[in-house]
């Protein structure tokens, strides 16, 4: 007892004494889709992401990386009938917070592979859907066609539907896994996030599906 009580002081007070903290920035892009049989046939849209993150290391291998951003998915629809096509562009604005665990694998002097993994939480703070369309619209505007299908050009994503609005539910909840390379404090990161939360009511309703690079600067 005794013997096992002193090799977990001294394990707490190896990783204690090793421990460091650091902070970084990043930028990068998002490629986002919603999942769901309502979504079927919708298509990668481009977003943006960026924010700040700090990591906690245990050890030279071992660390936790939470992150705070502002990341924006979504999707689009488009739909051909005879001459004309209408889009539909959906696009959520989250403030994420993202938390991984991660191994570090050196690979040459300053330069690190990083795999990591881990579980994320994300909130909506706006978004809108939009519609457009275009073709031979047989002289008609696109408003009055809009307005003869009672159909919105824009639509806020997260105001309840007697309201107006679409009724998107604002939480999301999801795991994410990715890979980074760093060079000095410079690195380079590919991450892909799937979605566990429905994103509305309903059999089919979507959840998010996102995959980033992104470039970063630990400070």
């Amino acid at each position: 007892m005794k013997k096992g009580l002193i090799l977990v002081l001294f394990a707490l007070i190896s990783v204690v004494s090793y421990s460091q903290v650091s902070w970084n920035a990043k930028v990068g892009m998002n490629m986002s889709n919603f999942t769901g049989d309502a979504f079927k046939d919708s298509k990668m849209r481009v977003g943006f992401n960026v924010g700040v993150g700090m990591e906690y290391q245990f050890s030279e291998m071992w660390s936790i990386q939470p992150s705070l951003m502002l990341t924006q998915k979504g999707t689009k629809v488009e739909v051909n009938e005879e001459d004309v096509t209408a889009k539909v562009k959906l696009n959520p604005m989250y403030l994420e917070l993202p938390i991984m665990a991660a191994a570090r694998f050196a690979i040459a002097d300053n330069q690190n592979i990083v795999v990591k993994a881990g579980p994320y939480l994300a909130f909506g703070i706006s978004g809108k859907m939009k519609t457009s369309l275009s073709g031979d619209l047989e002289g008609y505007s696109e408003e009055d066609i809009l307005d003869y299908f009672d159909l919105p050009k824009d639509m806020d994503l997260y105001k309840d539907i007697n309201d107006g609005g679409l009724g998107m539910k604002r939480f999301d909840f999801g795991l994410g896994v990715g890979v980074a390379y760093e060079i000095n404090k410079f690195f380079v990161d590919l991450t892909g996030e799937f979605g566990l939360t429905k994103l509305g009511d309903g059999e089919g309703a979507p959840k998010n599906l996102n995959f980033s690079i992104g470039v970063g600067y630990k400070f």
